[in-house]
């Protein structure tokens, strides 16, 4: 009997390291490589990365939040008694904060990571690029599609936390999607991210692992910190789209003229 468990977890052990063999064939990434692919894009151009990705978070922008939203709370007095004027307050600048992420956010987002994504490329990469996603139907597509995304992740949080963060990590990918195409669609963008992160969420959950160290050193640091290791942590997702969209053309899930923008027809403005 002994003998029969002892085989039977040996055979589990074999087949569990045999997986995880196929997996590292076939993820054609590492977090090692991704990390210093990031370091060597900053390498000059760390201060311009640097107010994009502050820009970015100021304005609600980030992999780590769930899906843009907020909330507030206020204390009783000693009366046990709480203004009414407070409770507004507190649910104006809620309002406010949601409507500057909606409204100017979600654009700032985009060409923010139209910025990283260009830091890998052979064209010079421009600040000028967080504006990228304020132009006519630009804008639109993405407001549409980003506010789509975020009610799907505030659906999913509202079932349970562990769900919505596997959602949140599902839907990583369609920021940088919109980067490259804005027009794509709003549903197409938020498939194409599920199927980019199919198989993959596990590993970009321990990339993100990675970079605790760097932001607890960060919070030592009067928590200013934070902000200058953004900058790697952005390019650093960059990195990683790059190589999931190679993978997805790869596959026949999408291709390159999915993934470009649609030329302009002549006198036609953006």
């Amino acid at each position: 009997m002994a003998t029969d468990l002892l085989s039977n977890i040996d055979e589990c052990n074999q087949f569990i390291a045999s997986n995880w063999e196929i997996r590292k064939e076939v993820n054609m990434w590492n977090r090692g490589e991704l990390k210093q692919k990031a370091k060597d894009v900053l390498r000059g151009n760390y201060w311009n990365a640097f107010l994009v990705s502050l820009v970015v978070l100021l304005t609600g922008g980030g992999h780590n939040n769930g899906g843009g939203g907020s909330g507030g709370s206020s204390s009783q007095s000693a009366s046990e008694y709480v203004s009414g004027w407070v409770i507004m307050f507190i649910a104006i600048i809620v309002i406010i904060f949601l409507l500057i992420r909606i409204l100017v956010g979600y654009a700032l987002e985009i060409g923010g990571r139209k910025y990283f994504i260009s830091l890998f490329g052979e064209e010079d990469s421009q600040t000028s690029l967080l504006g990228y996603g304020f132009k006519n139907r630009r804008y639109t597509d993405i407001l549409l599609t980003m506010l789509l995304r975020d009610i799907f992740l505030f659906g999913w949080f509202l079932l349970l936390v562990i769900p919505g963060l596997i959602k949140s990590y599902s839907y990583r990918m369609t920021t940088y999607i919109l980067a490259e195409n804005p027009s794509i669609g709003k549903r197409r963008a938020i498939e194409l991210s599920r199927e980019m992160t199919y198989g993959e969420k596990l590993d970009i959950f321990v990339l993100d692992l990675s970079f605790i160290g760097w932001y607890i050193l960060g919070v030592l640091a009067l928590g200013v910190g934070v902000l200058f290791v953004q900058p790697y942590y952005d390019a650093t997702n960059a990195a990683l789209y790059l190589k999931l969209r190679e993978k997805a053309i790869n596959n026949g899930l999408t291709s390159e003229a999915e993934l470009s923008e649609a030329k302009l027809a002549p006198g036609e403005i953006y």
